[in-house]
């Protein structure tokens, strides 16, 4: 088995097979190797399993780091277009939902076959299902202990991932190694996740789980507060839904989540304003703009009679009705963690990296590409965006 390469990729993923197939077309001889007994198994179960391959308005604003601005340089040198231009080389039907959106037409697995062609135009060798034990440096090159020998490579990318979704195969991998190589990190921590409730205080809000509504999100603190229109999800937990993904992202312990369950209305005025005309109940009246089935638990579960006429009610009760609506606080008391979690947070420090190239500069031909880094997209394709923009980035590089 030949052991000598010009280029090692750990994780072949959405973010490893992009480098490996852009080293590979430049003529650069490639290595990939992974542990997972199936091929990129998080492309396979994004978007409902079609894949959310990119987002059309992808910038860097798009992103949350320390360094908000060290994805701009890779993003900008590999742009929704240049992934929407291989998709359609491909020949592979896709369609935007909303927001910039785009999916597969038929499957994810479009996205898998077209990323393993590329690399097999580059002639990349494959080592999988194989695990790398140990790295080590050999002069000016890097020594991989794998399953059943040694691979030598005078440059290794590390594609490996984050926590998110360990049943899938998520380990440590990169954080460990970056450790092992005196490479900062930013405290990890699970995004793009639903958040849950005390037990306890959540009683009142289970009969609603399986509601879902669009709503106004808000959380975080000045500069890192997020705001988002989004659809939001009661479950017997807590809340999830794209709204609660989101802006988890900003949320840290014991910070209150905002939400406008109404946005488009003031509810406590329209509820003063219709008192003379309107006959109906308060839950009658709420369902104008809420589910009906949310429009009456919402009642219920903050201590208001549904069956109240509106016009047997002061307007001090209304307005306060409203603003529960309009302006709902609440206190998350954790999340469902990394089982759940689309990404992860926090990873190598982007001060340790090049922006440029992806290479740690304390170790020249040591890269870390994709959700390794502390880069975080939004929901909506933006990760997957990252992935190839700075696989792509590495690629050119080594």
């Amino acid at each position: 088995m030949d052991n000598r390469f010009d280029v090692a990729v750990i994780g072949a993923g959405a973010a490893g097979m992009m480098c490996a197939a852009v080293a590979g077309q430049r003529g650069k001889r490639v290595v990939l190797i992974d542990h997972a007994e199936k091929l990129a198994e998080k492309i396979r179960i994004s978007g409902g399993g079609r894949c959310n391959f990119t987002n059309l308005y992808a910038t860097h604003q798009n992103y949350l780091s320390r360094n908000p601005h060290f994805c701009r340089s890779a993003l900008s040198r590999y742009t929704p277009q240049h992934f929407l231009d291989l998709v359609k080389r491909h020949r592979i039907p896709f369609h935007e939902k909303h927001k910039g959106q785009l999916f597969c037409d038929r499957s994810a697995e479009d996205i898998i076959g077209m990323l393993k062609a590329e690399c097999e135009a580059g002639r990349v060798v494959w080592r999988m299902p194989i695990a790398v034990r140990k790295i080590g440096k050999v002069g000016n090159a890097y020594s991989l202990t794998i399953d059943g020998g040694e691979i030598v490579a005078d440059q290794v990318v590390i594609a490996t991932g984050g926590l998110s979704i360990p049943k899938i195969g998520a380990t440590d991998f990169a954080f460990r190694l970056a450790r092992q190589f005196d490479v900062a990190l930013v405290e990890p921590r699970p995004a793009l996740v639903p958040l849950t409730f005390e037990p306890s205080g959540w009683q009142r809000f289970v009969p609603l789980a399986g509601v879902s509504l669009e709503v106004d999100v808000e959380a975080g603190e000045k500069k890192e507060r997020g705001h988002f229109r989004e659809d939001l999800l009661f479950t017997h937990r807590g809340l999830s839904g794209p709204a609660i993904l989101q802006i988890s992202s900003f949320w840290r312990e014991k910070m209150p989540l905002v939400l406008n369950l109404v946005p488009e209305l003031d509810v406590g005025e329209a509820l003063i304003e219709g008192k003379a005309r309107i006959k109906k109940n308060l839950a009658n009246t709420l369902a104008q703009w809420l589910p009906s089935r949310l429009a009456e638990g919402w009642l219920q579960a903050n201590g208001f009679a549904p069956e109240v006429r509106i016009a047997d009610l002061p307007d001090k009760q209304l307005r306060k009705i409203g603003d529960s609506l309009n302006r709902w606080t609440s206190v998350p008391n954790g999340s469902e963690g990394y089982r759940k979690a689309e990404v992860t947070l926090g990873g190598v420090d982007t001060g340790e990296l090049s922006q440029q190239t992806m290479m740690a500069m304390k170790m020249p031909g040591l890269y870390f590409i994709g959700e390794a880094v502390d880069v975080t997209g939004w929901l909506g394709g933006y990760n997957f965006q990252w992935a190839w923009a700075s696989g792509y980035a590495a690629g050119m590089a080594v």
